[in-house]
């Protein structure tokens, strides 16, 4: 028996790269997988991958932009495998790409709704069920450029930051009710956002080194290696064994064991 076994989860932008690999991973070990995306074609053959290795997952097409939408996947999810036990905020986007005063606000807007708005949305549907049930955990996947300040970036960097603090502030108000939170950076991996990175005009007007960066992994294939690594986090978040380090945002090579022992001895100081 894997070690979710029993457990529901729900993961937005399944249909590919992270979260195609965190929904695969999360099902290896017992999970039956809500998979979320606007694409519904990626996420059946996502799903059929799932079941073909003995697994149980849903796919369901939703704009995490919409409320309504997210209700009515929240709902079928549940309606479909049962109450949700862990929720993955991954659904992402890179651009716009240039100045603050060149860029179009409204998308710079409308890249807030994915960052922000979305998560916020998840929290709002989910929670309440996971807090009456004393149980429960969600995994935001920010991204390093929460702590960068990033010329010609401004709508990501200012989206991810976002997204840390919402956990944050999140944790702090579910301390105590069974339910933990994190935000992680998912590494480094050549998938279809880098390539539309990659193959936008405005990225590589502005955006030159990460554009040649990216070339660079497209074609090397040790590149994918923190797809599993990602997934690997979070099933290591969904076990619980971390849940006294909610609130926090962690990368890849960011110890949770170590983190989690100066918690502990940091308690232990405050309560001597």
């Amino acid at each position: 028996m894997g070690i979710l076994e029993g457990q529901v989860a729900l993961v937005s932008g399944a249909g590919r790269g992270f979260g195609r690999a965190i929904a695969e991973r999360l099902a290896q070990e017992g999970a039956r997988v809500a998979l979320l995306s606007r694409s519904g074609a990626q996420l059946e053959e996502v799903a059929a991958e799932i079941r073909r290795r003995g697994g149980a997952a849903l796919s369901v097409e939703c704009d995490v932009t919409d409320r309504a939408s997210i209700e009515a996947a929240v709902k079928a999810a549940q309606e479909g495998l049962g109450p949700i036990d862990l929720l993955v905020n991954n659904a992402g986007i890179p651009g716009p790409f240039g100045p603050i005063w060149e860029v179009d606000p409204e998308e710079w807007w409308r890249a807030q709704a994915i960052h922000i708005r979305a998560p916020m949305l998840f929290m709002h549907a989910v929670l309440p069920g996971m807090v009456a049930r004393g149980r429960g955990r969600m995994v935001c996947v920010s991204a390093i450029a929460s702590r960068m300040v990033a010329p010609n970036l401004s709508a990501y960097c200012t989206g991810k930051i976002a997204q840390n603090r919402l956990v944050a502030e999140a944790a702090a108000e579910l301390a105590g009710t069974g339910v933990a939170v994190f935000a992680i950076d998912p590494g480094f991996v050549f998938t279809q956002l880098a390539r539309d990175t990659m193959e936008s005009p405005e990225a590589q007007k502005y955006l030159g080194g990460m554009v040649e960066r990216l070339r660079a992994a497209s074609g090397d294939p040790t590149a994918q290696a923190d797809l599993a690594r990602c997934a690997q986090r979070v099933l290591d978040l969904a076990s619980g064994r971390y849940d006294a380090l909610s609130g926090n945002y962690y990368e890849l090579p960011d110890d949770l064991d170590m983190a989690l022992a100066a918690k502990k001895t940091e308690a232990a100081e405050g309560a001597a």
